[in-house]
């Protein structure tokens, strides 16, 4: 997949913050944290989670389906930035 060997080093330093983050869970949960706090916690990794699953979906359509920048058919490119749109949307 090349289109991450390019963004590798940011892509890495994401999955490490999640990393992080799941080691926090770990943590608060070892020192029986307040609960609230732990799923405060989660939804955190979750964001983050879906965050890095929307970057890696839009940067797969922009180069394997279709690059609006790209793409001369108008609508292709249109269609294209609207699939991308739903899908951060979704994710968020």
């Amino acid at each position: 997949m090349s289109h991450t060997s390019k963004d590798k080093a940011r892509l890495l330093g994401r999955v490490r913050r999640i990393r992080g983050q799941v080691e926090a869970v770990e943590r608060a949960l070892e020192a029986e944290a307040d609960c609230a706090d732990i799923l405060q916690l989660v939804a955190s990794i979750r964001g983050a989670v879906s965050g890095l699953t929307a970057e890696l979906i839009e940067d797969h359509i922009r180069f394997h389906v279709v690059d609006p920048a790209r793409e001369p058919d108008a609508a292709k490119a249109r269609a294209a930035d609207e699939l991308i749109d739903v899908v951060r949307t979704y994710l968020r």
